[in-house]
């Protein structure tokens, strides 16, 4: 949520590891380059016979049954100063990794498929199929406090603890591209009978039919959706219905470090100036965190992936997992850079902001989905950077989801920044937001066709939390749709425990405009700071409260607020 930790910490060698993902039952000896590995299967049935699984292999498609070489001593040094891959380039498999789980993705007309791979845990409470084909169904950590509970600041400190015993659950996601409109089945395995169930967000329109343990729906488009069964919203079933990957990379192509199907321990990802990190689907990537063995107290936390430079790409379909690194230790994703994207990966329980775009022009970011429980687990941090689109994302995090900031002076303003499309599980904090570290100017922000389809927090679903010296102007939120909302809008000037200014700033032009919320605590908040430090010029168009026009009654306001509109 608020400013990074510095730690102690350094980068250590990637190690070759066999282990993580391999069939118990069988040995797996390290080959020389270019020797390839048939693997035995995967964990979703795609409906191959043994001869399209073994051609599907045999002609590459990306499976990534490729061993990397054991020597390499000296290559590591490449690899850190350079991004590059650690094996040769005719092996196509990262040190560290697994070989893939099987076949190439199965793809009838409409769907495609990536199935697990071996040794990756899959949820036990759902059975998914799509066309009649079966999907993985993966795990992911999040928050299980209460409502009550998480407004309690000594409930939400987990220490250092990587599986924690009390306060978390696990929830359930399936990802799989698509094109048109296709038909899932979703089964219950214990045989608990269906009561009631619903897809999120409901603008999707998408209608059920229950039968017993199953549920059927037809999917219209690609999009991210939730299915709540019997009201249990910690549990549910998260549904990424991607659009089908074109273009995807080769594994032999010398501009693309690649990581095909299989489970994978890093330390650190550099992905340089003009290169692609691919992470197929049915990959896997672990972080890890190895303590320095010197230590430096002035030391910043390096991310498990970083994209420093200019013109570089992070696509796929694959997973990267933070959970191996203690909390508050890296983020999961670091952004420094001109002309980068980022687009189509599943990341999960980062150990504190997830995604930091920092210091950069023209980003995009888009069909990201992210899971996270631990404090300052953000979604997706916009420090300092121009021309960012974040769109057609999926965030569910136990901090702030979207939020912009300008909390190092050396990166400059945010402006120009739009954030579009986005289905949003608020878990603590703020659901889209400024601040509340804003020591250098922001303006022209763009919120606008977001979903949010839960709040559990004990913050603001829409805020300006201005706890610096900075001008904020020309911010709008339009065409919002909020599910569930504990406190609504906050526009606020004041000094914080996050403050690094001495002087307060300013709020001028906001926008609320299309938003319909549903919600009894749904209140609006404006709050300046003094005379001259003051908020100016708020618009209220079309908002509606649980099926009312937002009254003047709903605003609530202090005198270092003025030009306040409100229009139905």
């Amino acid at each position: 949520m608020h400013s990074k930790r510095s730690i102690k910490q350094s980068l250590l060698l990637i190690k070759f590891r066999r282990e993580e993902g391999c069939d118990a039952n069988r040995s797996v000896t390290p080959r020389k380059a270019g020797a390839k590995v048939l693997d035995k299967g995967s964990r979703a049935d795609v409906g191959l016979s043994r001869r399209e699984m073994i051609r599907g292999l045999v002609i590459g498609a990306g499976v990534g049954a490729i061993f990397a070489r054991t020597a390499m001593a000296h290559p590591i040094y490449k690899h850190l100063a350079e991004g590059a891959l650690l094996a040769s380039a005719d092996t196509h498999v990262p040190a560290g990794g697994t070989p893939g789980s099987g076949p190439t993705p199965a793809h009838p007309d409409n769907v495609r498929i990536y199935p697990a791979p071996i040794g990756e845990p899959l949820s036990k409470d759902f059975a998914v199929t799509v066309e009649d084909k079966n999907v993985p169904v993966y795990n992911a950590r999040i928050c299980s406090l209460t409502i009550e509970e998480r407004k309690r600041h000594e409930e939400l400190d987990y220490g250092d603890q990587p599986t924690p015993t009390r306060g978390t659950s696990l929830t359930a996601f399936t990802s799989f591209d698509i094109q048109g409109k296709v038909e899932v089945s979703v089964t219950i395995p214990n045989h608990t009978p269906v009561q009631g169930a619903k897809i999120l967000p409901s603008s999707s329109g998408i209608k059920l039919a229950i039968a017993g343990n199953m549920i059927t729906f037809t999917i219209p488009k690609p999009g991210q959706y939730v299915l709540e069964i019997n009201d249990n919203w910690i549990s549910s079933l998260q549904i990424f219905a991607n659009p089908f990957e074109v273009d995807a990379p080769s594994p032999n192509d010398p501009n693309v470090i690649y990581y095909g199907p299989g489970t994978y321990q890093v330390e650190s990802i550099a992905v340089p100036p003009g290169k692609t990190l691919y992470v197929a689907g049915g990959a896997v990537i672990y972080g890890k965190f190895t303590p320095p063995a010197r230590q430096r107290i002035d030391q910043e936390e390096s991310p498990i992936i970083l994209l420093k430079g200019d013109n570089i790409v992070v696509r796929g379909r694959g997973i990267i997992d933070g959970s191996q690194c203690p909390s508050h230790t890296r983020s999961i994703m670091e952004v420094r850079g001109k002309n980068i994207q980022v687009e189509g990966i599943v990341v999960r329980d980062s150990s504190d902001w997830t995604i930091h775009v920092g210091g950069s022009d023209q980003v995009r970011i888009r069909n990201l989905k992210v899971f996270g429980w631990r404090l300052n687990s953000d979604g997706i941090d916009i420090c300092g950077s121009r021309t960012v689109e974040v769109s057609d994302c999926y965030l569910r995090t136990f901090d702030d989801l979207v939020v912009v900031k300008t909390n190092l002076l050396g990166e400059g303003e945010s402006r120009d920044i739009v954030v579009k499309k986005c289905v949003l599980w608020n878990e603590i904090a703020h659901s889209l937001s400024l601040g509340a570290e804003l020591r250098k100017n922001v303006e022209h922000v763009l919120f606008t066709d977001c979903d949010i389809i839960r709040d559990k927090g004990r913050e603001w679903a829409l805020r300006v939390y201005h706890s610096d010296s900075a001008q904020i102007k020309d911010v709008a939120f339009d065409n919002i749709r909020i599910e569930e909302c504990q406190r609504f809008i906050s526009l606020w000037i004041g000094k914080a425990d996050w403050s690094r200014d001495n002087e307060r700033g300013h709020i001028d032009d906001i926008t609320f405009r299309n938003i319909q919320v549903l919600g009894s605590s749904a209140f609006v908040e404006l709050k300046g700071y003094d005379a001259d430090h003051a908020i100016h010029g708020v618009k209220f168009e079309s908002i509606v409260i649980s099926g009312e026009p937002l009254s003047v009654s709903d605003v609530k306001r202090n005198q270092f607020v003025d030009r306040v509109s409100i229009a139905p």
